[in-house]
């Protein structure tokens, strides 16, 4: 009878542990099928059909849903922070979808998909990829991921320094080099992206990249542009230095900036504005990358487009991609009120549309 007894025991204890890691098997299957998002992820997208144009003055982009596939985070190219960087990016999406409608901001949110955007995106075929440059952001190491994905070299560390940028030479091709017919096929079905960064920030970096250190030793900067808005800016006319940040605020933030821009010709790309660079509003991006976390973007965008098995983004040297606020109010002190607030009056489509806050020393 004991013996009995205790077989029956072991029976109950056995079926108890069986039933317990079916209940587990029955848990994560489900909170597998919680953490999809069907509306998101997995939905199919919806055919994007451009309006037809003749001349290529203008492409017209309506609106459509576009998201990446799902993913998880695998392998050490990964931080943990990525488990969230699918909700990340549907959030950055919606609010630009959402800034898109907003009608008085229509003025600095919308822009033709011209020429002068299509020249800014660059194509790769093989992985159906388009890339919109937005220069001061980290663009050159995009550039290089794409030149090994077209196929011009075999690697990032092989590709000098002096290709990168050359257009004749990186087999990068521009999107407006296809066909119309061949530009509205892309943009329908191809994965695009692009980087942002604070805006003020990125006008310190343009400043300090073109008229202070000019590292490729581009003189029409120095010698052509700086002269120009010395000319027109400056309030001291006595002041024999080089073009100063105010300089450039003040000619940045003029309603009529642009009868100089027309004279600088393309090289105001350093500084133009991301809606007028990659038209966010008229073109639907896959995703849209922060320089501020770009260590958990770029990785991000490799296995959202596909090809993180092919390529990585190169290293980002420690604390490059941080938001500098000292440095920008140090840039920004001494300027006047009513030239920040023209400034950010020209930019405000970009703080809107990206998420980025109006700077503190604006709200004081």
């Amino acid at each position: 009878w004991l013996m009995s007894d205790n077989m029956h025991h072991q029976w109950l204890l056995l079926a108890a542990c069986f039933w317990v890691i079916f209940m587990f098997m029955v848990a994560s299957k489900f909170i597998t099928l919680t953490f999809k998002d069907p509306d998101g992820y997995s939905a199919k997208q919806k055919p994007l059909i451009l309006t037809a144009v003749t001349k290529l003055k203008e492409v017209h982009v309506p609106e459509e849903k576009h998201w990446p596939e799902e993913f998880q985070p695998t392998g050490k190219a990964f931080s943990a922070n990525l488990i969230h960087q699918p909700l990340v990016h549907m959030e950055r999406l919606e609010l630009l979808r959402n800034v898109c409608r907003d009608t008085a901001l229509r003025n600095l949110s919308h822009t033709a998909v011209s020429k002068f955007v299509l020249d800014r995106i660059f194509v790769c075929d093989k992985h159906k990829i388009l890339f919109c440059q937005t220069p001061k952001v980290g663009n050159t190491q995009w550039k290089k991921v794409l030149i090994v994905l077209n196929g011009a070299f075999s690697s990032i560390e092989e590709i000098p320094e002096n290709i990168v940028h050359d257009h004749e030479k990186n087999g990068l091709p521009r999107l407006s080099s296809f066909s119309d017919s061949e530009i509205k096929k892309r943009l329908n079905l191809y994965f695009k992206f692009f980087i942002v960064r604070d805006p003020f920030e990125r006008l310190i970096s343009a400043f300090k990249d073109k008229f202070v250190h000019n590292p490729r030793f581009e003189p029409w900067y120095r010698h052509e542009i700086a002269p120009g808005i010395i000319r027109k800016y400056r309030k001291n006319r006595t002041e024999t230095k080089g073009l100063q940040f105010e300089d450039f605020v003040r000619y940045l933030g003029d309603p009529n900036h642009r009868w100089l821009d027309v004279q600088f010709g393309d090289h105001i790309i350093h500084w133009v504005t991301y809606v007028e660079l990659c038209a966010p509003c008229e073109i639907t991006y896959s995703v849209i990358g922060h320089h501020e976390t770009l260590e958990d973007d770029a990785p991000y965008i490799l296995k959202a487009a596909g090809i993180d098995h092919l390529v990585s983004y190169p290293t980002i040297p420690p604390g490059i991609t941080v938001y500098n606020k000292t440095k920008v109010e140090r840039y920004f002190s001494g300027i006047s009120k009513r030239d920040i607030r023209r400034l950010y009056a020209r930019f405000e489509g970009d703080f809107k549309l990206f998420g980025y806050r109006e700077p503190d020393f604006l709200l004081n």
